[in-house]
């Protein structure tokens, strides 16, 4: 007699949630504890493979839940809650080293993270989490990224720093670098690895305001800011690099559209020719911003301040940049986006403000730009060559590049819509390349609200439908 073999708790858990559409039922408990346990599974699951294997870690492969619950327009918001409570709930179960509750920043609160040996061996991340001043409600979070320098001296004075600047009320993670030597770069696999748990980790905490997330740096941190604002940029109000000057392949200025970019550089700091790469990312802000000033919700698309500092090397007056920072506010639902999605350390994005690449269409970078307006979502997506035009000889840093750009076809891509971006009652319709891919009613999904909740675990984007096309 044949012996049927037992169901994994995931396809039991996954049945389970395949029911008859019921708005009760998606009200329920009952639903709610089930979501949960198919959050924890995820995590348990994608932390397994992550610990295990570099290449999980850089495939980042997209989860999609099994889970077929309609739901009506009107009961979105509740639904949404549900989920996002629920996925609190699984992040709170979850088996791992969790963020320090924070105190105030002068007592030096601090603690570690043990980072993944598949990505980096005996990488062991010490970091300051504290507090500044007091204030009704959530409190913005900056990530403030050392310099090269020794790195126990070096995060010191990255506390000594985050309690000087005027920036109260806020939260400050102030982290040291694992290891020294080749490790020593702010934006390789480890510390995406760190800054994604961080997000998720500070998302789920009532004391942080998800929409006044900021990034800066100084020197090494500088350069490291300056791409991790363009690889993260659908977190972040603004971002603050200083005293660096990435090429600008590494942080593509498209990416930081609908956000705040600040850079000060000294105007003869001359090492590694960062007083020219910071003047070649201000000739490309404003050149972004003369191109598309506007947003096709009438918001300024490009705000930047990118200052070569006078008589200043690379040394210079650390505290005119947190100030600045402060007086934005993220919109997590831009109407006009784009994205290069671009490698950082071998590794891409799955997702980016509500784009989901589900396949791309070449190995090449990908360029995306999308716009919505009046129930109309145009995007044209296309592949993306880099020229190296300018390359200085004594250390072989290509400085300059031009870009060149071919349709793309056949990749899939996911997009997910909410009341914010249109109007669910009424038919979209979706335009990629010229071609029309989609024109009906979207219709809201449990299923959409957890995909996007594990994809990007931000409280603003637990988004209620989706609409997948291929091109």
């Amino acid at each position: 007699m044949m012996r049927l073999k037992p169901m994994s708790i995931a396809t039991a858990v996954a049945l389970s949630l395949c029911v008859t559409p019921n708005v009760a039922l998606a009200q329920s408990q009952n639903l709610k504890a089930k979501v949960q346990k198919y959050f924890l599974q995820t995590l348990q699951t994608k932390q397994a493979d992550e610990m295990k294997s570099r290449d999980n870690f850089v495939h980042n492969t997209p989860y999609s839940a099994p889970l077929q619950v309609q739901i009506k327009v009107k009961d979105v918001a509740q639904n949404q809650k549900m989920v996002w409570d629920a996925w609190c709930a699984a992040n709170n179960e979850l088996q791992e080293q969790k963020l320090l509750q924070p105190q105030s920043l002068k007592l030096g609160g601090h603690s570690t993270w043990n980072l993944p040996a598949s990505l980096e061996p005996n990488a062991v991340l010490p970091y300051y989490y504290g507090s500044k001043g007091v204030a009704q409600g959530k409190l913005p979070l900056f990530l403030y990224l050392h310099g090269s320098g020794p790195k126990e001296q070096e995060w010191q004075t990255g506390l000594a720093l985050g309690n000087l600047f005027q920036d109260a009320p806020s939260l400050y993670f102030i982290p040291q670098i694992p290891n020294e030597g080749e490790y020593y770069r702010w934006w390789q696999l480890a510390k995406q690895f760190a800054w994604e748990k961080l997000l998720r980790q500070a998302l789920i905490d009532n004391n942080v305001d998800a929409n006044r997330l900021y990034v800066f740096g100084i020197s090494e941190g500088g350069y490291g800011s300056q791409r991790l604002a363009s690889f993260y940029a659908d977190y972040w109000a603004a971002a603050g690099p200083m005293a660096g000057g990435e090429p600008l392949k590494n942080a593509p200025v498209e990416n930081c559209a609908n956000m705040g970019f600040s850079f000060l550089t000294g105007a003869d700091d001359t090492g590694f020719y960062r007083n020219i790469l910071t003047y070649y990312t201000q000739v490309a802000f404003d050149s972004a911003q003369l191109s598309r000033p506007l947003s096709v919700d009438k918001r300024p698309l490009f705000v930047h301040r990118i200052n070569l500092l006078p008589g200043m090397q690379h040394r210079i007056d650390y505290r005119l940049t947190t100030p600045w920072l402060k007086n934005f506010v993220r919109n997590a639902y831009p109407k006009t986006v784009l994205w290069e999605d671009f490698e950082m350390d071998g590794r891409r994005r799955n997702g980016f403000y509500n784009l989901q690449v589900m396949a791309r269409p070449s190995e090449n970078r990908t360029y995306y730009e999308m716009e919505i307006n009046n129930n109309v979502v145009k995007i044209n997506v296309s592949d993306v060559k880099y020229t190296c035009v300018e390359q200085e000889k004594q250390w072989g840093i290509e400085m300059k590049f031009s870009r060149s750009y071919a349709q793309a076809k056949g990749g899939r891509l996911r997009v997910y819509l909410n009341q914010q971006l249109v109007d669910l009652n009424k038919p979209v319709t979706v335009i990629v390349n010229g071609r029309q891919v989609y024109r009906k009613i979207v219709q809201p999904s449990l299923q959409d609200m957890v995909n996007s909740c594990v994809t990007y675990f931000d409280p603003y984007r637990v988004y209620p439908a989706s609409v997948e096309v291929s091109y």
